[in-house]
């Protein structure tokens, strides 16, 4: 390799190092101004009740499908390995423990990054491409309080909600796909179910989803706040919205694991 090649890829490096310091920063400074704006006394309630509505019960259909489809898959492909150890009768607990302590709040919160974190990303970049957001801060509207503090909170609280609603979901279909082969009543299969769960097996599955909550709404408003001027810019918004949200979703998820584990 001779030297202007050896130059040009220690410049690379240096712009790509560069844009990744630059972008921590910048994602530093925006969490840092939430937790600011939020310790203020004033609090867009009307927004913050819409943005619940529209994250929440608008997320219900594909919540309630995917995490009733994880119960019924779950149960009917860990049947065969459960018979051969003569083991079917413990089924219902095994699917309970595995959806509520980690299947469901993973999928969940991924399913819920994919929808919300790309519409909030599109939307204010929308917003921002068009200048609405220029437009709200000559009208003496903040709009990082209006725009990006409500809708941070309330991904906070929904997500949370969404994976307990989901957790009886998905053992309802586990109650439906152990039916198909075997005759188990209604309430002896959540008896069951219930009778293996824990305390440590459900508040730390229901603390991180806060977290989940959290980053998908912190990353969505941070891509949508801070896109470039452009169309272009909006899709590229949403796009890496649900990337870096997905992202950190499985980085919180590890870390809360380890923690978990301390106390196990």
């Amino acid at each position: 390799m001779n030297s202007s090649a050896k130059i040009i890829k220690v410049s690379i490096v240096k712009t790509y190092l560069k844009n990744i310091f630059e972008d921590i920063g910048k994602a530093t400074l925006f969490t840092t101004r939430f937790f600011k704006e939020v310790a203020k006394t004033s609090f867009e309630f009307k927004e913050f009740l819409w943005q619940c509505y529209a994250i929440g019960y608008k997320s219900l259909p594909i919540v309630s499908i995917t995490a009733f489809i994880m119960g019924l898959v779950l149960t009917i492909q860990s049947r065969p390995t459960m018979a051969k150890f003569g083991a079917e009768s413990w089924l219902p607990s095994m699917v309970g423990l595995s959806l509520i302590r980690e299947i469901v709040p993973v999928i969940t919160a991924l399913i819920c990054a994919g929808k919300i974190a790309s519409g909030i990303g599109a939307e204010l970049g929308s917003m921002k491409v068009t200048e609405q957001i220029d437009a709200m801060e000559v009208s003496a509207i903040n709009p990082y309080k209006y725009l990006v503090v409500t809708r941070i909170m309330a991904t906070t609280i929904m997500i949370p909600i969404l994976v307990i609603y989901a957790d009886f979901i998905g053992v309802f279909g586990g109650y439906i796909g152990y039916n198909i082969h075997e005759n188990m009543g209604f309430y002896r299969y959540f008896s069951n179910v219930l009778e293996h769960l824990e305390f440590l097996d459900i508040l730390p599955a229901i603390v991180k989803t806060f977290f989940f909550g959290f980053a998908i709404g912190l990353v969505g408003c941070y891509k949508g706040f801070n896109a470039e001027n452009g169309t272009e810019s909006v899709g590229k918004a949403a796009n890496t919205a649900v990337v870096t949200a997905s992202l950190s979703i499985f980085i919180l998820d590890m870390i809360a694991v380890q923690i978990t584990d301390l106390f196990y």
